[in-house]
């Protein structure tokens, strides 16, 4: 669990809503039609804007930001991979077989099996980097749902406001029904700022935070692989998968 996402999202909806009832009350700002117009209105432009395929996935890809599905250990991983190093040199990469058979990443396990089968360091290494090219991209074309999110619940924020006003310019005659038209004018637009700056675009970019870890923790991985099969003493391998984390990270098992 992301105690920074969980504590953002219910500490934003917290405070807006502590504002809301200290002034008017809350309900005054629940207007179904201002709901139907940016809510449900943004909701359907996405449908047209993305796949069906990628929609049924948005609460799967929300729930990633709260609670993600992958979250890289380094100081374990380099220690897996010094550890793979050091038996490799010891007994040779054949020894390897059985211990990528028994891998739980499938990433590390796809490599270490290619290293063992003899495969080309250039051809494991464009494999794998195809398929953290295209693990990328689908990262990033989901996390684009929730920020072209934000920017339609914006645009229908505005349409509402415009709504809202032709509704208030056609009934000037009427006093009481002034009223209702602007509210419903200014909550589109309150709804529209609400999904794009707590959902839409927070929620995009925690998650290219975790596809900028799951690409780090990858990377090592293949250099890790690389240096394995090239016979690299471990200490080497190390100090090059030290140098991808920042200074206050490189503690290194040979001190």
């Amino acid at each position: 669990m992301d105690l920074a996402t969980v504590i953002g999202l219910v500490g934003a909806l917290g405070l807006l809503i502590a504002a809301m009832a200290l002034g008017v009350g809350v309900g005054a700002y629940i207007d179904p039609q201002s709901i139907l117009i940016v809510i449900l209105g943004s909701i359907m432009a996405l449908l047209i804007s993305y796949k069906m395929e990628m929609m049924t996935k948005f609460v799967k890809v929300f729930m990633i930001a709260i609670k993600p599905s992958y979250q890289p250990n380094y100081e374990e991983l380099i220690k897996k991979l010094v550890d793979y190093a050091t038996q490799a040199r010891r007994d040779g990469i054949l020894s390897l077989e059985s211990v990528a058979a028994n891998e739980e990443d499938e990433f590390l396990k796809k490599g270490l099996s290619m290293a063992v089968d003899g495969n080309e360091p250039d051809t494991i290494r464009e494999l794998l980097e195809i398929e953290m090219e295209q693990m990328e991209d689908r990262h990033k074309k989901m996390a684009s749902i929730f920020s072209t999110w934000a920017g339609l619940a914006g645009g229908f924020g505005m349409l509402g406001t415009l709504v809202g006003l032709v509704a208030m310019l056609l009934n000037m005659s009427d006093p009481s029904s002034i009223g209702p038209a602007m509210a419903v004018a200014l909550l589109t637009t309150l709804y529209g700022a609400m999904i794009g700056n707590i959902l839409g675009n927070p929620i995009a970019s925690k998650l290219s935070l975790r596809n900028d870890d799951e690409v780090l923790a990858k990377t090592m991985i293949l250099e890790g692989i690389m240096s394995i099969q090239a016979g690299d003493n471990p200490r080497t391998l190390e100090a090059k998968l030290l140098s991808f984390l920042p200074p206050s990270q490189r503690k290194s098992q040979f001190e």
